[in-house]
């Protein structure tokens, strides 16, 4: 328990990690599509009752003329001998048939084509496809889920009924096959072979499958695995263009390995291919396996003795006039570097006005390329992002100023707000808030981004902390509650403890919105320590 003490204490700040985002990573924007989606299926059903109706005439005309032609072709001469009927048979064929012709040439699919032309522009294209793929992979790696638990939609505290068929998980496959991450293609292949052996219809064949999961197999450097799969492959389809050579030549690089380490051939294991059979590829991330941990819940270092020097209290930043009759409830998050949580900072009604003034301008973030300085995507930040100025809104002024007295900083040098959601798989992988690039044009003038301030503006269902694996903490979104810390010590060099990362979303929609503070102005507001670490 946090210990409740009646004083005021300085602040500290938590940096909003939004995320690279393909074009529909924000959950607002791909709300837009649901309604676009629903619209095009009214679209479609109008489209259906012109086709049936144009269909029922059809229907008509030929039941009438069936009739007829029965009764004139029992005795053409006759029929043609009574003049009525002569007359009649010129009229149809002259004008009814005419008439018939323009019906079925009718196109009751012009209004659904026309309708699809105008939303195209906004559907998704073939790299949200696979960015919203990538996005489940990241999922299954950081949480640790296997490819059936997405395939039948259980995920952690949710059961849907939103389930992947044997189609969609060789889709993913293919996905990441294409990509050469083998890893996620024998998972996902896998995954597509075990629901179609389960008597699942599907669209793909078994041999396709196991074409694409014996290579990936091999890929990963098991080899009798991969001779096994082959040889199903070449039983369901012995012309198949590449199974042959494949088994070939896996079959004699198996035997010479064999040789050079003097070793009997064993076979491929029985067990099924699943999360853990093969290890993760390591990747550009030192800390990447600690950083997921964090986002687990797991590898925390909030030990007892920790948690006996973080308080509660009442803030009302050194006697702020606008703090005093209303001060804040602070919370300590970690000791040190010092991280402190603001309760209701932010009310609904501000949040909402906040997310209505961002959604317009979302727009994939950005991160600094470290080589040339210029502002870039990468794929370690996925997420939308829009910045607000305070002339925007009185709401946008009175949160600037909120900032200013809870934290005693100045936020005249400091950057605009920063809102940012987070959509399917969003995150923003390990990173620094200051910069230790010197070139910076923001440097020259505000100086380095000395503190964040990151607002909670939802709740998240699962998934979504702000992690810092320097140290083992992890602070979970709260709504209305906003956190603090300093990115440079006193001297103005950075604290490189403050690394932190923002987990993946993994179910529900992440809104955040951040402020960070420059060292211009703070001169007297943050004086200097006498040494580099104060």
């Amino acid at each position: 328990m946090k210990k409740f003490l009646f004083f005021t204490s300085w602040v500290l700040f938590s940096c909003c990690c939004t995320a690279k985002g393909e074009i529909f990573t924000s959950i607002s924007q791909m709300t837009d599509l649901i309604y676009t989606e629903k619209e095009l299926v009214q679209s479609l059903r109008e489209y259906i009752k012109a086709e049936e109706s144009k269909l029922a005439s059809v229907k008509s005309w030929a039941k009438k003329l069936d009739a007829l032609t029965r009764v004139s072709t029992s005795d053409p001469e006759g029929y043609l001998a009574h003049p009525v009927n002569a007359y009649k048979l010129m009229k149809r064929l002259n004008t009814e048939w005419s008439e018939l012709e323009s019906l079925v040439l009718q196109n009751p699919s012009d209004g659904f084509i026309s309708n699809m032309s105008i939303h195209r522009q906004y559907f998704p294209d073939e790299e949200d496809e696979t960015g919203a793929a990538k996005a489940l992979m990241r999922l299954q790696d950081t949480y640790q889920l296997d490819s059936e638990a997405f395939s039948r939609g259980k995920l952690p505290g949710m059961h849907s009924s939103a389930v992947l068929t044997v189609d969609d998980c060789f889709d993913m496959g293919k996905t990441a096959y294409n990509d050469a991450d083998y890893y996620h293609a024998v998972l996902w292949m896998q995954q597509s072979l075990r629901q179609l052996d389960d008597g699942e219809e599907a669209v793909v064949s078994k041999a396709d499958i196991l074409d694409y999961l014996s290579y990936s197999v091999y890929q990963m450097g098991d080899l009798p695995r991969a001779i096994e799969l082959t040889r199903r492959l070449v039983a369901i389809d012995s012309t198949h263009q590449r199974a042959g050579g494949n088994l070939r030549y896996f079959e004699k690089l198996l035997f010479k390995q064999l040789q050079e380490l003097n070793q009997s051939y064993q076979p491929a294991s029985e067990e099924p291919i699943q999360l853990g059979t093969y290890s993760r590829p390591k990747d550009h991330l030192p800390e990447r396996e600690a950083y997921e941990a964090l986002c687990r819940g797991e590898g925390l270092q909030m030990t007892e003795a920790r948690r006996s020097h973080l308080f509660c209290r009442y803030h009302d930043g050194r006697r702020n006039p606008r703090l005093l009759l209303k001060p804040l409830k602070e919370e300590d998050e970690w000791d040190s570097p010092h991280i402190v949580r603001y309760l209701d900072i932010l009310s609904d009604e501000e949040i909402e006005k906040i997310k209505e003034l961002a959604k317009p301008r979302l727009a994939r973030a950005t991160v600094r390329d470290p080589k040339t300085g210029v502002l870039t995507t990468a794929n370690y930040r996925v997420s939308k992002s829009a910045w607000l100025e305070a002339e925007d809104d009185p709401v946008i002024e009175r949160v600037n100023q909120r900032i200013e007295d809870i934290t005693g900083l100045t936020v005249d040098t400091a950057e605009l707000l920063q809102v940012a959601n987070y959509g399917v798989g969003g995150q923003y992988e390990p990173h620094y808030d200051f910069s230790r690039r010197p070139f910076d044009s923001n440097l020259k003038v505000d100086g380095n981004r000395l503190a964040t301030f990151l607002n909670y503006m939802s709740d998240v269902e699962a998934g979504g902390a702000t992690v810092f694996p320097d140290f083992g903490a992890a602070i979970w979104p709260r709504k209305g509650t906003a956190v603090f810390w300093y990115n440079l010590f006193r001297s103005g060099e950075g604290d490189y403890r403050t690394r932190h990362a923002a987990c993946p979303v993994l179910v529900g929609s992440k809104w955040v919105s951040n402020k960070w503070i420059h060292e211009r102005g703070q001169e007297f507001r943050r004086p200097c320590g006498l040494t580099e670490v104060d």
